[in-house]
């Protein structure tokens, strides 16, 4: 047999580039929800804060042949069904609130079958808010001081931000107060008793380090992807639950008064990020007023009793926050115009509805129909993930295919490196959701390996920080020594003049009004009165000389010790410039040293896999060829012991053919001895035995009266006996019989006297006559030693006379 070849390894292909800067793998949660009844079985165990065990049930075990295999899944961190809502916050959705103030932008997104508690987790129950709440909770609390007024920042319909002069937002103002529809609700109104108690936050929590120059505005929007089309939740046009008809466009066709939700377009911005156009986004100023508008929106969201959850969720809702913000102007008074200054940051809460079987939720029609669409829009971001994880670990190019639904389309640039990604993967530990449990698991181990660019940091305004405090201490300091002086607070000394102020100083005149020729008191009087404004105004006279002249002093030493502050601020600069463009030059070295290193690591990282992938070929290789070997040697050992056996018995074969031919082969020696002993005997009677002159011619009658006389033969050899290979046995005879039959010389007739022969004649048939009865007589004893079968062979025919 040859051996199998094997194949080259694939080598992978060069990855592509990265784009600079560090990544971030996408961050997946874990949350257990507790069993609906204590009877129910489990088959989800948390058994670290990173790590959940899910086995099969028992019928599965038996369905499935009596496997029972355990299957552990690894997460960032899990939470089991005893956490509170505030400890899931403050792990996974405090850090995206956080990135949210500071400019970036970010996604939480909550995953898993029907009945998981997605909903719960994303909205919360009475009495126990979720994420959504204290998302805005934590938002209001920290910008709380800093927001804008209202209509100072608008939003424009190509996903941008401007900034409005103050003039302008009050005319805004002043338009929405005089206009009939509702408002949205303040601050001060009576906040809805029916979501009440899931934004009563107790916790106060708020992000450190807020930029105090500051000013932000907070907008909000609300809409769900129903059978892959999108609608505005806080759309102002009438609606309805009721599903509308569809014509075979797959568009919603107008019937009688019922005019149904419009579907919005998904479009790009010029920074390449998707937005929904034509999209409600109301701006809001505290957590009740946002929350009040997210259970507006939540009303109208599509929910259907099914038969895994009263009340499921057959549309993906998508909540988004968008924080606009802006740098004051020098003075701290107001915001900067320039729209390049202003950082808008968008964090989306995204609650998606339950993958489902059909067979189990037993939907027909309109439900089966949203069933099918929330499977594929699923299915769709599954395959994305799929995608981005090989394109990222194989170095391929593979497409990613975003559009195939409105859900991965709406989020692509959060995947391209536009924000931070969280998934919270919801979890029922009942049995019968343990095929769902398991897909979900797969998925969202899958997730955890793909990486998202980090967001970079919003560039710095280049004005003085905290000038906003600076200008307001300022002012309460001189409102506060205008006080001490007595002088107007709030703005008074604008509306006096300088002549009224300064007459305030002197005492006020008597009455010059001279009533009799008489009166000598009214005229002293008022030379008193005089007198006094004179002293009076030559002491402010020099006191304000004095004044000047100590401010002159107090303004020249405060120029110099400007200027010289100034010099030495210039000069701390310039050291500092020089510091930062020596640290400039060494970072921009030691980034084309961390590219060198990434490049390098990037080579031997493949170089490794290569040799890897060789590796455990030649392993594969190896271990093949080692049994290969293995079963030769057994082949080997087998034949070896197949061999030895025929070895054996073939030897004890010949052994016993051997010992068998020897005895046959001593048996002819003997025999052929005794035949010559024998020979030897009788031609030795046959020497010594007397000559008659005469021999007698033997008679019929005497050859029949005299005896034969035969020799005594030696005891038959008995043959062997071998064992066949079928159990029975053979004989194979051993004894040899060698026969032989000589016609004895005739004799001679009498002849009649005429035709007698000379003397010489006659002595040659004596000697024929002897030698022949010789003859006869040997071998007719042989013939008896032989056998009695052999006497009758051995006699000479007689001659008739």
């Amino acid at each position: 047999m040859k051996a199998a070849r094997a194949k080259t390894p694939r080598r992978p292909a060069l990855k592509k580039p990265s784009p600079p800067g560090p990544k971030d793998p996408v961050g997946v949660y874990c949350r257990v929800r507790p069993l609906s009844r204590p009877d129910q079985e489990c088959c989800i165990e948390v058994i670290s804060e990173n790590t959940v065990q899910i086995h099969p049930p028992d019928g599965y075990r038996i369905f499935r042949n009596g496997e029972y295999r355990e299957t552990q899944y690894s997460f960032k961190e899990v939470f089991g069904t005893l956490v509170a809502q505030k400890e899931l916050f403050d792990v996974v959705a405090k850090p995206l609130v956080e990135d949210l103030i500071r400019g970036k932008n970010g996604l939480l997104f909550t995953y898993g079958v029907t009945g998981s508690g997605k909903t719960h987790t994303m909205t919360g129950s009475p009495g126990d808010g979720g994420l959504l709440p204290r998302c805005l909770d934590m938002i209001f609390n920290s910008i709380g001081p800093f927001q804008a007024k209202r209509f100072v920042f608008k939003l424009d319909d190509k996903n941008g931000v401007d900034v409005q002069c103050e003039v302008d937002a009050l005319l805004e103002r002043q338009k929405r107060d005089a206009m009939p529809v509702p408002k949205t609700p303040s601050g001060k109104r009576q906040i809805d008793p029916e979501f009440a108690d899931m934004i009563n936050v107790q916790d106060h929590c708020k992000v450190e380090e807020v930029d105090e120059d500051n000013v932000y505005s907070v907008f909000v929007s609300y809409i769900e992807i129903y059978n892959n089309y999108i609608y505005d939740l806080l759309e102002e046009t009438p609606f309805e639950l009721i599903k509308p008809k569809w014509n075979n466009c797959n568009t919603p066709v107008r019937n009688g008064d019922f005019i149904p939700p419009q579907s919005k377009i998904l479009r790009e911005d010029q920074n390449h990020n998707m937005y929904v156009t034509g999209c409600t986004e109301v701006e809001v100023k505290s957590t009740e007023e946002a929350f009040e508008v997210f259970w507006k929106g939540q009303k109208k969201r599509r929910i259907a009793n099914t038969q895994l959850n009263r009340e499921s969720s057959r549309s993906h809702g998508v909540f988004m926050i968008k924080l606009a913000q802006a740098p004051l102007d020098a003075d701290g008074d107001n915001v900067l115009q320039e729209k390049e200054q202003i950082t808008l940051s968008q964090l989306s809460l995204v609650d998606l509805a339950g993958s489902e079987r059909t067979n189990r939720t037993k939907a027909e029609g309109n439900r089966l129909r949203e069933a099918g669409n929330i499977n594929q829009s699923l299915m769709t971001l599954r395959t994305c993930i799929e995608v981005l994880r090989e394109n990222q670990m194989y170095g391929t190019n593979k497409m990613v295919p975003y559009r195939d639904s409105k859900l991965t389309h709406l989020f692509k640039n959060y995947f391209d490196g536009e924000g931070k990604v969280r998934m919270i993967v919801c979890v029922n530990p009942k049995a019968e959701d343990y095929e769902e449990s398991l897909q979900v698991m797969r998925f969202a181990e899958m997730t955890q390996e793909v990486e998202v660019a980090r967001p970079v940091d919003r560039p710095l305004c280049g004005l003085t920080p905290g000038r906003r405090f600076r200008n307001q201490a300022f002012r309460e300091e001189l409102a506060r020594k205008l006080e001490i002086r007595g002088g107007p607070i709030n703005g008074e000394t604008e509306e006096q003049s300088a002549s009224e102020i300064f007459l305030q100083n002197f005492p006020p005149l008597p009455s010059c009004e001279l009533l009799d020729i008489n009166d000598d008191q009214t005229l002293p009087k008022l030379t008193e009165v005089l007198e006094q404004r004179h002293k009076l105004r030559q002491k402010l006279s020099e006191e304000f000389a004095k004044n000047v002249l100590t401010f002159k002093t107090v303004l020249r030493e405060l120029d110099s010790s400007v200027t010289s502050k100034e010099n030495y601020i210039q000069g701390k600069l310039s050291e500092k410039e020089k510091i930062i463009t020596g640290q400039k030059t060494e970072l921009e070295r030691l980034e084309k040293k961390i590219k060198t290193l990434e490049y390098k690591i990037e080579i031997l990282e493949k170089t490794a896999t290569i040799y890897e992938e060789d590796k455990r070929n030649l392993q594969q290789e190896l271990e093949s060829k080692s049994q290969k070997l293995q079963r030769q040697a057994s082949d080997k050992r087998r034949l070896e012991a197949r061999l030895q056996g025929m070895v054996a018995e073939t030897t004890m074969k010949w052994e016993k053919e051997c010992e068998r031919r020897v005895a046959a082969k001593q048996l002819e020696m003997q025999n052929k001895l005794w035949v010559k002993d024998e020979k030897l005997k009788q031609l030795k009677a046959i020497v010594t035995e007397p000559k008659n002159e005469k021999p007698e011619r033997p008679s019929r009658e005497r050859d029949r009266e005299k005896p034969i006389q035969r020799s005594v033969s030696p005891p038959p050899v008995p043959g062997d006996v071998f064992k066949t290979r079928g159990g029975g046995q053979a004989v194979q005879f051993t004894e040899i019989e060698t026969l032989k039959q000589e016609s004895p010389t005739g004799r001679k007739r009498r002849s009649s006297p005429s035709n007698a022969d000379p003397p010489e004649d006659a002595a040659d048939s004596e000697w024929t006559d002897v030698e022949t009865r010789c003859s006869v007589a040997v071998e007719m004893r042989a013939g008896s030693a032989l056998g009695p079968g052999y006497q009758h062979h051995a006699q000479p025919k007689r001659r008739k006379p």
